[in-house]
């Protein structure tokens, strides 16, 4: 089974989540941050991943840790469900548009992590998120998840369909990253091994 289930506690927030990489799709989501939620619903759903996150956070100061260590404990959950990467296809790509937006999710999986997210906001928040949060969370992911991540909103006019069509398309690119291709032995690397 390629799942993995991360605790993390410290003094602003307790996370429990788990991911199992070849789900159907189902998400049990209860971050305390409702935006968080839903985009975390379009992520396993596209990217028929099953993912239930239950987390508590001092959301009387902000949502800001919260939605990073859940970040945290995503990626790190795919670093650890993907154990030693032996045969996957490793990198992929998806355009998703979500009405007048249209974004671009590439993804590597070779281990070594890297970010380059591009998108603009028309404003501060997204449901009550501050809206550069979504570049937080891509960005910790990443690292976390030993994963080299672009993402670029192409174009679009609303705030809430840019981050939609991100979270759709971070899915359904790490979906097709992940399979494990049956024609490959051991790591997708010429190095051999995966950094």
């Amino acid at each position: 089974m390629r799942s993995a289930t991360i605790d993390r506690i410290t003094n602003e927030t307790e996370v429990h989540l788990t991911l199992d990489l070849d789900g159907r799709g189902r998400g049990r989501l209860s971050t305390g941050v409702g935006f968080l939620d839903h985009m975390l619903t379009l992520f396993a759903h596209h990217g028929l991943f099953n993912l239930e996150v239950q987390a508590q956070g001092d959301l009387h100061v902000d949502p800001h840790h919260t939605v990073e260590d859940v970040a945290i404990c995503l990626g790190q959950a795919l670093d650890r469900a993907l154990g030693e990467r032996a045969a996957i296809v490793r990198t992929a790509h998806a355009y998703v548009p979500m009405d007048e937006a249209l974004a671009l999710v590439a993804v590597d999986l070779g281990g070594r992590p890297y970010a380059q997210i591009d998108v603009t906001w028309r404003s501060p928040a997204l449901g009550g998120m501050d809206a550069d949060l979504v570049r937080h969370f891509l960005e910790t992911v990443a690292f976390h998840g030993r994963l080299n991540l672009h993402a670029r909103v192409l174009y679009g006019r609303n705030d809430h369909h840019q981050a939609e069509a991100l979270f759709k398309a971070l899915g359904r690119a790490l979906d097709a990253a992940t399979q494990v291709d049956p024609r490959r032995e051991g790591p997708p690397s010429t190095k051999g091994m995966i950094v």
